[in-house]
């Protein structure tokens, strides 16, 4: 039985936690938060124990650890669970800083620690699906890559102030999928932005409505387009053409039915929450990490996964603000 030490007990520990106490391999030790009372609630919907986050890294009994805890507490945690020899699912980013998650991974390399960033779309059925019919051949050579995500509403500005900005926080996402998908490193970024969504959001520094463009040495593009608002729920599409043809996939509705009538067709609403839109692909990105613990196998997308798409998104906000395509390394 893999034990797990859960660090957070917010909505997305709490979406891990469901996940780990549903799995016939794995379970739930300890949970710890901030908050005790959090981190007792969550604990006891699994029979789990709860202890500070120190006495959870060193507990012998306890052979993972997932990080769902605040950005900025992200790479001590994973530096201070690989050096105890724990395997490390951390949700996105390791760091806002690319030197410091640099730093980290070298922590990481030199324990030889299974650590796996939390990118969970790419194991989003539909998506999943997509890609491995990419590397099928179905479309032959890909050559460009069409990404959409649009939130149903912004967040609070507050928020907002210690995200990192929008290609950071929202679109790192997509910087993730546009390597997945198309199997190669882009090497320029130019980014548009604007605030025109919440003016708030502007005055904060930042954008909520971007648009990306990104190239490879080879001459792939990718476009990808971010909203912080979308008036009929949560847009998820992308689309991929090829040499031999396109793939792409399209939202997620509450239901599949249809109503017919002389007003024309109407289909019920796309999923309105990220929660619920991506619930599969979460439950599948923690189950992939049980079985490549329960195998000795290195889980993806792993630290350098998460260092590339950090990258991505410091270019895109460094062209943002010098209006200017960037180069990266």
């Amino acid at each position: 039985m893999i034990r797990f030490g859960i660090l957070g007990a917010g909505r997305i520990g709490k979406v891990h936690t469901a996940t780990i106490g549903a799995s016939k391999v794995a379970k739930v030790a300890y949970v710890a938060d901030a908050m005790a009372k959090a981190a007792g609630d969550l604990a006891a919907t699994v029979g789990a124990k709860t202890a500070s986050v120190e006495e959870i890294i060193a507990s012998k009994e306890v052979d993972a650890i997932l990080i769902a805890t605040p950005t900025g507490t992200h790479a001590d945690l994973i530096e201070a669970a690989s050096n105890a020899g724990k395997a490390i699912l951390c949700e996105k980013p390791v760091s806002l800083s690319v030197e410091r998650i640099l730093s980290c991974l070298k922590v990481v390399e030199k324990n030889k620690s299974n650590l796996m960033i939390g990118f969970n779309r790419r194991f989003d059925p539909n998506f999943a699906a997509l890609e491995k019919r990419i590397r099928n051949g179905d479309i032959g050579s890909v050559e460009l890559a069409t990404i959409i995500s649009r939130d149903p509403a912004p967040p609070p500005v507050d928020y907002i102030k210690g995200s990192g900005g929008l290609y950071r926080d929202m679109m790192i996402h997509d910087f993730d999928m546009a390597r997945f998908l198309v199997g190669e490193e882009f090497v320029v970024v130019h980014a548009l932005g604007a605030s025109l969504v919440d003016k708030a959001i502007g005055e904060a520094g930042d954008v909520d409505t971007a648009s990306v463009q990104m190239q490879t040495a080879s001459g792939k593009i990718c476009v990808i387009t971010n909203s912080r608002r979308a008036t009929y729920g949560y847009d998820q599409r992308m689309e991929v053409h090829g040499s031999k043809g396109m793939l792409r996939a399209g939202n997620v509705h509450n239901t599949t039915v249809e109503l017919a009538n002389g007003d024309g067709f109407k289909g019920d609403p796309v999923m309105h929450f990220f929660t619920e839109r991506y619930g599969m692909a979460y439950a599948n990105e923690v189950n992939h990490f049980i079985d490549g613990i329960a195998k000795g196998a290195s889980s993806r997308p792993n630290g350098h996964d998460g260092l590339q798409a950090q990258k991505l998104a410091d270019a895109a906000t460094e062209s943002w603000k010098t209006a200017k395509p960037v180069k990266v390394s």
